[in-house]
Order: structure tokens, then sequence, then C-alpha cells
């Protein structure tokens, strides 16, 4: 009812409410006096560099990133991928990606295969999200350059075992893009233990920061081309573009606004600590979890009870349209919920939803277990 406050449960595609403290610095900085970081020595500019320069800081801390400038922001997580995966592959090559990937990976190969010839395998998984790593072991070729996986399927909530798959893309002269859409800010991640060579995050989801941010971490011993080509403020007189970063991957002139709102939703993240984040919304996703399964004709999808996964659930009601439920869950309840396909058809075949996609709550640290009740009981009147 349009007069009902809206329970917001679709945090996985982004956050809300921001953390504290991210509206007031973006007000903040459109009524002060600032400039454009790197084009010029003014007092102005050197503020908005300044702006910058410390959300690197604490992204780095947060990813435990040795070198702050290894942080290129990027205005989404799907502007990350890109810049990775256009800026590392050529023509002939081979990369493996999973059968749960979101459009974002998927697109960009699919146009490299059609463009450049490169060689793409979907790994399969499971459709509680196991990833088939002996499938993956027999895939590799000697020209597999990338591994790029999902930490986080947005469809399964599945978490996938990093580690393993950095070993096996390292043992096979490979290196691994992380997509980190789904865990960046509600999961501890360290690019150096997991052996990370690239990281996509966002800055509206689990970063609790405003849309339009994001960034890749890119090892230093990588080096991409640029997606964008164009001024940086920095050796200005040469031809081809700047060779330091971040400058060589942050054309044009910087979110500054919106990435001061970034780092106090990084702060924020960085006070609670990423484990504690991921305890609270694991448990309500597990109370979600049990409520759900004992409603008749409803289906659960990805890991089962107990197991580990990101804050998000989704299911199917048998008969009814994934979009007609949304759409009464919003209408008649006030509850807001994602439905459909989630950008991620390949999600869709793992878990046999293609027919008529799904519902997907999602959770965040800001919301309560009367919020999951909620959903909970008009699920129920739904199925009545």
């Amino acid at each position: 009812m349009e007069d009902k406050p809206t329970i917001y449960l679709d945090h996985a595609a982004t956050s809300w409410p921001k953390a504290p403290g991210v509206g007031k610095v973006m007000l903040e900085m459109i009524d002060r006096p600032i400039g454009s970081s790197g084009r010029g020595s003014h007092g102005m500019a050197l503020t908005a560099a300044k702006q910058l320069f410390s959300t690197r800081v604490l992204l780095a801390e947060l990813f435990h990133i040795s070198n702050p400038n290894d942080v290129i922001f990027t205005s989404n997580t799907t502007e990350a991928l890109n810049l990775a995966i256009k800026g590392w592959l050529k023509p002939g090559d081979h990369v493996m990606a999973t059968m749960v990937e979101h459009n974002s990976v998927r697109r960009p190969l699919e146009y490299l295969r059609r463009t450049q010839g490169i060689k793409v395998d979907y790994v399969p998984v499971s459709p509680s999200g196991k990833i088939d790593l002996e499938k993956m072991q027999q895939n590799f070729r000697s020209n597999t350059s990338l591994v790029v996986c999902s930490h986080s399927s947005n469809l399964l909530g599945s978490i996938a075992p990093v580690q393993e798959i950095s070993q096996l893309a390292h043992d096979h002269g490979a290196v691994l893009l992380l997509d980190a859409a789904q865990t960046a800010g509600n999961w501890p991640i360290d690019v150096e233990k997991l052996g990370v060579d690239m990281l996509a995050f966002p800055g509206h989801k689990g970063l609790l920061g405003p849309q339009g941010t994001g960034g890749l971490y890119i090892s230093p011993k990588i080096d991409l081309v640029p997606l964008l080509h164009g001024g940086t403020g920095s050796q200005s007189e040469e031809l081809e573009q700047s060779a330091v970063r971040p400058d060589r991957y942050e054309a044009g002139t910087a979110n500054t606004v919106g990435i001061a709102g970034l780092r106090e939703g990084v702060r924020y993240i960085l006070e609670q600590g990423p484990e504690k984040i991921y305890q609270y919304e694991w448990e309500l996703t597990q109370h979600l979890m049990q409520k759900l399964s004992g409603i008749a004709g409803v289906t659960l999808l990805g890991p089962e009870i107990g197991k580990p996964r990101t804050g998000l659930v989704s299911f199917v009601l048998e008969d009814r349209d994934a979009s007609e439920v949304a759409f009464l869950l919003d209408k008649n309840y006030g509850i807001a919920v994602r439905a459909g396909y989630h950008c991620t058809p390949l999600g869709h075949m793992t878990a046999g939803t293609m027919a008529g996609g799904a519902v997907r709550a999602s959770v965040s640290y800001n919301t309560v277990v009367d919020e999951v009740d909620a959903l909970v009981l008009a699920i129920k009147r739904i199925t009545e």
C-alpha cells in the first residue's frame, strides 16, 4: 500500500539505508569549495585529491591491500569487471568462469569470444552452489590465462572456495579475478591470503555507500590495457595513457562526491567488522529459511540450512510466477524483494529455475527479525 512503510529486503541489489554519515558528507562535499583531483595544485583540487586517497586507504585496509594506489575507482562492479576482463584477455586466450556468474562477467566474455576468438568454459556448479573443482582442474589448457569467479552467487547465496580456486589458477599460470559484488563488506576478504589477483567490488551494496561507486584491486604484478583513455592530470605531455597508478585506469574526472560517501560506508564497515556483519546476516537468513521451509509449496534455493551463505534467500512458489509474488508483496504488504532472473541466467540454469525465475529476499546489517517475519507471514497468505 502506498501509505505503508516499505520493508526493504533487496539489499543484494543495493543497500538501504546507507551507513551513518554517508548522506551528510556527500551534501557537505556539494556545498564546500572543491576542485578536480589531479587537475591543479590549488587548495580546492588538493582537497578533492585527499578525498580520493583517504578512501583508497580505507579500502586497502578492508581488503588487506599493501598499496592503496592499487585500488582503482570505477562507477560500479560491472565497470570493474569489464576493465579486468577486457584489459587482460588477448585474442586466442582461454578463460574459465562458473555456472553461477552474473551477466557482468558472462556478457564481456561472450563479447570477446565473438570479436577476439577467446575460448570460454563455464565450470559446472551444483544446485546448492558447490563448484566442481575436479572439472575445473580438467578444463585448464596451455593458453588458460584467466579464471573468473563470483565470490558468492547472487541467486544461490553460496560462497566459493577462493583459496582452492586461486591455487588451481596459479598452478596453471593463470590469474584469478574475483567478483565480490555480494561479499565486499559482509565477508572478510584478504587478497594476499586468498591469492586474489584482481578484486571487483561495488560501493553501493555491502559497503553501504552510494550508487555509482565501486572499484577494482589490481595486483602490482598485473598490467591491464585501460578501458578508458584520456585525461588523467599526470604525464599530460605524453601521447600514451599514463603508466602511473591509479591514473592509468582512471581517465576523466572522478566521482569525488560519491567516493567521499563511499569512504564513510567503508569506515562504518571497518568499525563493525565484516565478520560480525556476516554472522548477523547469516543468522537472519537461517531464521528466514527455517520459517519458509515450513510453508507448503515453497522451495528454497542454494545451500541447505546451517551451511555458510551470504545474506540472501531465493525461493520459488509452486504454481506462482515469481514476478507476480514480488508484485503482491510490494502492493499488498509493503515488502520490497527482487524477482525474475537477477541478471544471472547461468545461475538459473544451475538451479533449474529458468522457466519462471525466483523470488529473492536479501537482508543487511540494518534488517531486523520482525521484517523477516513479516515476509514469512505475507508468503503464507499468498500461498493460501
